[in-house]
């Protein structure tokens, strides 16, 4: 990080952890998930929405807090809209990243010298200085004369020359409207809505939805949801609709646990979480299943805790044997219930005596198939080969995403695993370019290249024919990060009789649940 110019009046930082027993009972609360990002990207998109049968859309505009209108459908368009003169749309972007932890831990870093930020994500997450501080060409560009001077290479202005923008519409009655944020309720909280003309899945949300604009000149669809019908949406779609029923309990508590926890993803766009992968997957009640609707109601407020803080619920699909502690994923304070543990309900490895930062020890256990709770689960062990030619296409594209010089590169002549954590992830993979020699650290490995489906692997040299290097065996196991809980996993444990306080005890070690009451803001 580099010191500049322009040190502004800290500003305050909203906290990374929040109390258990700060936040409100969960039937009451009420939180902002963005449905559809990015309407309006395209010109030609449209959403449909539409009340259940029985019911009508309610239409009502904020700025205009008597017009309401009813229909029992409505379609929204989007037409670019040509400006009266041209606008230069700008942001100093700071850093660009996989994931929303490291792009937040740039943040604070950029914080504690004194540079205001906020957080986006127009396609991958960014770091941007933030607007309503640098709101002036001249200022922008003193900045980054400030941050060029100090030898910062990544920092770069995005500028986009504004000639048209895009409006959304409807028609109601045959009367055209068009306003920048709309409200649609319904008498009985339920709204069907399709993105797709012609093949429309569509997709019932509870609560109400707002169209609002966001910070790239677009718009998003908001789904304003209370906590327990949120996760009727979320947990079927994360843990599988026929898991066991004491690994969709441990689902429903991190689920409900992560949500109140991440509520501060997308201040930049004024809503709290997405529907993706990028927070957790929710496809409202279109999903729902008996199975996880019981476990949400029998675990009803129920959060995991560490200290009487909510924990950094963080979960993925197939851990590969052994979970990974926070710091050999991303960069930032480790968690102390985040700690590398060999997913077995036996006794298949002891990591205090085999440290899996040994390569020797790593190769041997990557190839121990045995086990392990995720045994049988395709993505826990995985071979993946690539050649130099398709490494050096992902690297490529990597680096020009990340507009770093060594983007320019011709050719990929060598990858060397050189650091490893005590958990097995890759810490530091060296990559040998015809223009020099760099390392890629830790997440930023599955950004470059496609093969790796976790950073727990090792590299094997393939040769083809004449040729000595054809490309690399990525040999490894798990999918996704790695850290907390393994959703294949628990369907293992839940399996052999583990309850889901215990499943979590084993994943997240030293937590306890707890309940949110009525007298949690007390």
């Amino acid at each position: 990080m580099v010191l500049g110019l322009l040190i502004l009046p800290p500003v305050c930082i909203f906290g990374v952890t929040a109390s258990a027993k700060a936040i409100a009972k969960p039937a009451e609360k009420e939180i902002k998930v963005g449905v559809v990002q990015r309407f309006g990207d395209e010109p030609t998109e449209q959403l449909q929405l539409e009340a259940v049968p029985g019911d009508r859309l309610t239409l009502s505009f904020p700025a205009q807090a008597k017009q309401t209108l009813q229909a029992s459908k409505v379609t929204l368009e989007v037409t670019m809209q040509p400006l009266p003169q041209s606008v230069l749309s700008e942001r100093v972007v700071l850093g660009t990243f996989r994931s929303f932890e490291t792009a937040e831990e740039s943040a604070q870093r950029w914080r504690a010298v004194g540079i205001p930020v906020e957080v986006a994500q127009p396609e991958r997450w960014q770091v941007w200085a933030k607007r309503d501080v640098y709101r002036t060409p001249i200022l922008r560009r003193l900045l980054m004369g400030s941050l060029q001077a100090k030898g910062d290479r990544l920092a770069y202005l995005d500028s986009q020359v504004m000639q048209e923008i895009p409006k959304v519409s409807w028609i109601v009655n045959g009367k055209r409207y068009s306003n920048n944020v709309l409200d649609i309720s319904t008498s009985k909280n339920l709204v069907k809505v399709s993105q797709k003309e012609g093949d429309r899945q569509s997709v019932t949300y509870p609560g109400s939805l707002r169209l609002q604009p966001n910070a790239y000149g677009s718009y998003t669809l908001v789904n304003n949801v209370d906590v327990e019908s949120y996760l009727r949406g979320v947990v079927p779609n994360e843990i599988g609709a026929k898991a066991p029923y004491t690994a969709v309990e441990a689902q429903a508590i991190i689920a409900r646990t992560y949500a109140l926890r991440n509520l501060r993803r997308f201040a930049i766009d004024n809503y709290e979480l997405c529907a993706d992968i990028h927070c957790q997957v929710y496809k409202g009640l279109s999903g729902a299943v008996p199975n996880s609707d019981r476990a949400i109601a029998a675990t009803k407020g129920q959060v995991l805790t560490y200290e009487d803080k909510l924990v950094d619920a963080l979960y993925s699909s197939t851990t590969g044997g052994v979970t990974a502690k926070f710091s050999d994923v991303w960069n930032g304070q480790d968690r102390p219930y985040l700690q590398p543990v060999i997913d077995s309900a036996g006794s298949v490895w002891n990591l205090s005596r085999q440290s899996l930062a040994d390569e020797e020890n790593f190769q041997r256990f990557i190839n121990t198939k045995q086990g392990f709770n995720e045994v049988g689960w395709k993505m826990f062990r995985w071979r993946k080969q690539s050649s130099m030619e398709d490494l050096t296409k992902d690297l490529r594209k990597y680096l020009e995403v990340n507009r770093s010089p060594i983007a320019r590169f011709k050719q990929l002549q060598g990858l060397q695993v050189v650091e490893r954590s005590p958990g097995g992830r890759i810490l530091r993979l060296t990559v040998q370019t015809d223009i020099g020699t760099f390392d890629l650290l830790k997440d930023d490995i599955r950004s470059a290249f496609s093969a790796p489906r976790s950073t727990l692997f090792y590299l094997e040299p393939v040769k083809k024919g004449d040729n000595p290097l054809w490309g690399y065996a990525f040999v490894g196991g798990g999918f996704g990060h790695g850290v907390g809980l393994s959703q294949t996993g628990s369907y293992r444990l839940s399996a052999l009789g583990w309850s889901s306080k215990r499943i979590l005890n084993f994943y997240y070690p030293g937590t306890e649940i707890q309940v949110l009451s009525a007298r949690a803001n007390r």
